[in-house]
């Protein structure tokens, strides 16, 4: 027979370890958060198909277009910059030095001067042995002149955001990834999970809200970035188990994460304008054009319509081509008014198919 006391220390010892594992399961769960009800308003449906431009590619990661309408497009794994014609010719511009691909890391985001006319820069995101960093090129025919504007960025085997944009504004936008280290995106000592603002060369955006490069926080993995019209900005964001995002971005905002995931209502943070299980997205590049936001899902393997009202609110979102051409990461808006989107199914979470990855053109 067991004593009292023996029996006693026996449930307290229970206890114990089922409040230890309760905090365990607390602190490692998805934070709490509910969906994101649309606005009324549907787009119209595209009119075509997509026709394939390019075939035979290594994971495409970024596609930005030259003056003329030729495009750069990086390759995250082999670490090549290519130029891709409206034609479908493609030629390779150089395996750049310096890149570590390494789980999401490689060579990622790419970016093209607005005045490249006049400066011929070419700015490139991508995954060093000690970080991520942006180097600027000057680029006519090759790449010359790098320079390393902005490195010390976390890097890790998941979340290391990469996209690259010039905003409407004339300054370059970068996202970043909190690397599996949740708490970076809220610390503002830490570039990692967040969307960045600088000017070519570098230096903060004169108006940023903490005297530094940092534009907003709060980011789990932000993955693309676009402009309407109206100038007003949106980012794709990565969820963790339950929603990813679409965010509509403002200067010093605090988007949440690690403690919300979703809508969380809480006046310290601006909640997601779209959420979808991440199921159906996990979202990676994205393109403002023809009155919608149009966004590559990876695992979700749809291209995402998101109308636009003309206040910047989304109405609901529709799948267009699900499960047809696998994951889709890079979508970047060409100067013809068309969409370039990149798959992604040789980026060791897909199931290639015989003539992937491959450069897709649709008109919305």
């Amino acid at each position: 027979m067991i004593r009292m006391s023996r029996l006693a220390s026996i449930l307290a010892a229970a206890l114990v370890a089922a409040l230890v594992a309760a905090l365990v399961a607390s602190c490692s769960a998805a934070p709490a958060g509910t969906a994101r009800t649309p606005a009324s308003g549907v787009a119209a449906a595209p009119s075509g198909e997509p026709r394939t431009l390019v075939e035979g590619l290594a994971v495409p990661w970024g596609i930005a277009f030259l003056p003329g309408g030729d495009a750069l497009v990086t390759e995250r794994d082999t670490a090549r910059l290519l130029r891709v014609t409206p034609a479908g010719k493609v030629t390779e511009v150089g395996e750049i030095d310096g890149v570590r691909p390494d789980g999401e890391g490689g060579l990622m985001g790419v970016a093209v001067s607005p005045v490249f006319t006049e400066d011929h820069y070419v700015f490139l995101y991508f995954t060093s042995a000690q970080d991520n960093r942006i180097v600027r090129y000057r680029y006519d025919r090759s790449l010359t002149d790098a320079t390393v504007l902005l490195d010390g960025i976390p890097k890790g085997p998941i979340h290391n955001g990469g996209r690259l944009a010039f905003g409407p504004d004339g300054y370059l936008y970068a996202s970043t990834g909190e690397t599996g280290d949740r708490a970076l995106a809220q610390d503002l000592g830490s570039m990692a999970g967040k969307i960045l603002r600088m000017t070519a060369d570098g230096k903060p955006a004169p108006g940023n809200p903490f005297a530094n490069v940092l534009w907003s926080y709060g980011h789990r993995n932000v993955q693309g970035m676009a402009w309407d019209p109206s100038g007003r900005m949106y980012a794709s964001e990565f969820g963790s188990s339950s929603f990813d995002e679409i965010n509509l971005i403002r200067k010093g905002g605090n988007y949440g994460w690690p403690e919300v995931e979703g809508v969380g209502g809480a006046p310290r943070f601006i909640d997601p304008i779209v959420t979808w299980s991440t199921d159906e997205a996990s979202p990676s590049g994205m393109a403002y054009a023809d009155g919608s936001l149009w966004v590559g899902a990876l695992r979700g393997r749809r291209l995402w319509q998101v109308p636009l009202a003309a206040d910047g609110t989304a109405g609901v979102p529709a799948a267009r081509f699900e499960g047809r051409y696998g994951r889709l990461r890079a979508v970047t808006a060409a100067p013809d008014g068309s969409l370039w989107i990149g798959t992604s199914n040789k980026d060791g979470r897909g199931s290639p198919v015989p003539g992937d990855d491959r450069i897709l053109v649709l008109t919305p």
